[in-house]
């Protein structure tokens, strides 16, 4: 049972309410560790999409988080030019990639025509796929941290595509907002970890790099460890962790996966 179980999740504590909620629910004790900050290219990122599509001229625009889609009309809205981001969006097909990334775009008046059955980019691939779309060019606004795996991808199946970097990632920088997860670890009181992206783990070994490798590694493999999906995972293999993979690739499939993990304990 996961009831008492205190389960960490690479999220802020305002990004991380779903998780809450759903711990909650179950009585067990979540706890917040953000891992990672997002550092936004600055005001130009709106006037830099708008010329990409005027001179790319996509048949699709794909949008990879609901990070993506805040920022860039947040940005737009302090510019001016929110009505000119909304068209040059809506004069693609859209496709969003998971249910809180296509709550985002609608909240801005977005019509969002493709959600994936996979939330990844794999999911993106078989989408386009079913879609015979060879030939068709695509735009993705996205972090300059991203991998190449999409791009590559979709090439293969025969789009033209453009990623247009909104943002970096770094580690996060406060860590004083850690000092009760790094005590309860150190104490092996820490049941679970929830990794919501490959960025996240990195920025987590970043953070604890503190305590000696050794010792994390021995910790960390008394840790119910759980992925939000494939990518994540093959980050943590590259630091010689085996986590269990979430079916559903969001939050609550995540929390559900941990949830099997300590049924069956």
């Amino acid at each position: 049972m996961i009831s008492g179980k205190t389960i960490a999740i690479t999220r802020s504590k305002d990004d991380a309410q779903e998780f809450i909620e759903l711990a909650s629910r179950d009585n067990a004790i979540p706890l917040p560790i953000p891992t990672i900050e997002l550092m936004p290219k600055g005001d130009k990122i709106v006037d830099d999409f708008l010329q990409d599509v005027k001179e790319f001229q996509p048949d699709y625009s794909v949008f990879m988080s609901s990070k993506a889609v805040k920022l860039l009309f947040d940005v737009a809205k302090n510019t001016d030019k929110y009505q000119k981001l909304q068209l040059a969006i809506a004069n693609t097909m859209v496709m969003a990639v998971g249910p809180k990334t296509k709550q985002a775009l609608e909240d801005e008046g977005i019509r969002v025509s493709f959600v994936p059955n996979k939330f990844s980019s794999v999911g993106v691939g078989e989408q386009f796929t079913k879609l015979n779309a060879e030939g068709k060019k695509v735009i993705v606004p996205r972090s300059g941290a991203s991998t190449e795996f999409l791009a590559n991808l979709l090439e293969k199946i025969g789009l033209i595509v453009k990623e247009n970097h909104l943002y970096d990632v770094q580690a996060f920088s406060d860590h004083t907002q850690w000092t009760s997860f790094k005590e309860l670890f150190s104490q092996n009181k820490i049941d679970g970890i929830v990794f919501t992206s490959a960025s996240s783990v990195r920025g987590f070994f970043e953070i604890m790099s503190d305590f000696e490798n050794k010792d994390l590694q021995n910790k960390l493999e008394k840790t119910q460890i759980v992925a939000i999906g494939p990518f994540t995972a093959e980050e943590l293999k590259k630091f010689n962790i085996e986590p269990k993979v979430a079916d559903v690739h969001t939050v609550p499939g995540a929390f559900e996966a941990m949830k099997n993990i300590f049924s069956l304990a």
